[in-house]
């Protein structure tokens, strides 16, 4: 029983916030936000005319520096929102750092964004695990920026053409079998002006 309720857990993400805080994460909700996002558990693949534009990512690491968005110029992003209290979050770590290290000479950059979480639980889960830079967005405001993502439930992971438009949206906790060949198609892909 307890292996099923990890499997549901796994497949559906972590919604609200960390345990003992009622699911409350401390951004406003606001009624249908959920419209026209890609629903919890589900991936979308974008055709390159029909893909949005991606918000600068802005912010500051968990480090406590500021993070410089021109590191990202011309790139293939994938961005994944996390938090440390979140199962899924832990199991798909080493997945997203394997996937890191086989397209990272590809032009490719990871980001992570850290929501509704505590800096001091963050930094602890991300020491000697993380191979990339995590912004630190307690509020979510960052996740609110892109209008395929809802904030309220995590994991979810995106791939940002190197022309900065949203191409992949994977709302659930991924491995790397299942994004590398996505981050390798996205950044195999010729740029729209040449």
């Amino acid at each position: 029983m307890a292996v099923l309720a990890a499997f549901a857990l796994s497949v559906a993400g972590c919604a609200g916030g960390p345990p003992g805080d009622g699911g409350q994460s401390g951004t406003e909700v606001v009624q249908g936000a959920d419209a026209g996002r890609v629903a919890a558990g589900a991936s979308v693949v974008y055709a390159a005319a029909e893909r949005g534009q991606a918000p600068t990512l802005e912010g500051e690491v968990l480090d406590g520096s500021r993070f410089d968005p021109a590191t990202l110029d011309g790139m293939v992003v994938v961005v994944n929102f996390w938090a440390s209290w979140c199962a899924p979050c832990r199991a798909e770590a080493d997945e997203l750092n394997s996937a890191y290290t086989a397209t990272k000479d590809l032009g490719v950059r990871f980001v992570g964004i850290n929501i509704r979480d505590g800096r001091d639980q963050a930094t602890a889960f991300v020491e000697g695990r993380e191979l990339y830079p995590s912004l630190f967005d307690s509020a979510g405001r960052i996740a609110l920026g892109y209008t395929d993502v809802s904030p309220n439930t995590i994991p979810a992971t995106l791939i940002v053409d190197r022309e900065r438009r949203v191409a992949v949206v994977l709302r659930k906790a991924v491995t790397q079998r299942e994004l590398e060949p996505l981050i390798r198609q996205i950044a195999g892909e010729r740029p729209s002006g040449g």
